[in-house]
């Protein structure tokens, strides 16, 4: 898909690889970027910047966890600029700790790092399937292919958004859907930066193991993935080979996971653990 003359709407865009989706959207000729954001004030800075550039966007307030938010902002996509082309599911949330996660936090999860997918399918899908021509894609991170020691919550609902991913390009991209998935390691956002001061052993022990890639990076690789219509979006090369070797043995893999949480905790200096923001 070529981006130019499209409609965009990127969730989760008032900062980090959201705002970076955004802006590189734009600066590929979009006819239209809608900037949603919890923060009204992110979303209105995102796209002030990309108008200021000479693109052409609106900052919308909205939670992805409410499904009349987000068919409010197709609608408003759809009157400002037209038929939604691309609706990019960026927004996500950190909870950490196991299966002792409080449950409102194992909700809280999966209402924004699944559910809010559902519902971004469920607005722009009709017009889409009428138009037989759309995108979907969706922020999952490497832990949706691989795992994320310290926190269960995040780890199980992002390998929910995968399946729910793939379950959309089995069931529609006949039809003229395309299906991707961002799957990056480290990245330098407030939500990585967050968990490794809270004290997660593993996220600090990703960082350092592979390069920690800046927001824009990994915008530019998801665009690289958008216009060949990859499934599989990795900005960081290496989750291929870590993927392909946990799925040809799995018993193997977990083994090396354990030992990986076990050195990781052991170069990691106690901290107070504290919720990520």
């Amino acid at each position: 898909m070529k981006l130019d003359n499209k409609v965009a709407i990127v969730t989760g865009a008032g900062n980090g690889i959201g705002e970076a989706l955004a802006r590189r959207f734009a600066s590929a000729g979009a006819r239209g970027v809608v900037v949603s954001d919890l923060s009204a004030a992110d979303a209105h800075r995102v796209a002030d910047h990309i108008n200021a550039s000479g693109g052409r966007a609106i900052g919308v307030a909205a939670d992805v966890a409410n499904e009349d938010a987000l068919r409010g902002l197709v609608e408003t996509a759809q009157s400002r600029f037209g038929p939604v082309d691309i609706f990019c599911s960026n927004a996500g949330i950190v909870d950490e700790g196991g299966v002792d996660t409080a449950e409102y936090l194992w909700e809280r999860s999966w209402n924004v790092n699944v559910m809010a997918h559902v519902r971004a399918a469920r607005a722009v899908l009709p017009g889409m399937l009428a138009r037989r021509s759309g995108y979907l894609v969706s922020t999952c991170s490497a832990a949706g292919l691989l795992t994320s020691p310290g926190a269960a919550p995040y780890s199980v609902t992002k390998h929910a958004a995968v399946a729910l991913a793939e379950w959309l390009a089995i069931m529609h991209g006949d039809a003229g859907i395309r299906v991707s998935v961002i799957c990056p390691q480290a990245v330098r956002t407030k939500l990585l930066t967050g968990s490794i001061e809270s004290g997660n052993a593993a996220s600090g022990a990703f960082a350092r193991m592979g390069r920690l890639l800046e927001p824009d990076e990994v915008a530019a690789c998801a665009m690289q993935g958008i216009e060949a219509e990859r499934f599989l979006i990795l900005p960081h090369p290496e989750v291929q080979g870590y993927w392909e070797r946990k799925v040809s043995d799995i018993d193997r893999w977990l083994a090396g996971m354990r030992r990986f949480l076990v050195q990781a905790r052991e170069q990691t200096p106690t901290t107070t653990s504290r919720s990520p923001s």
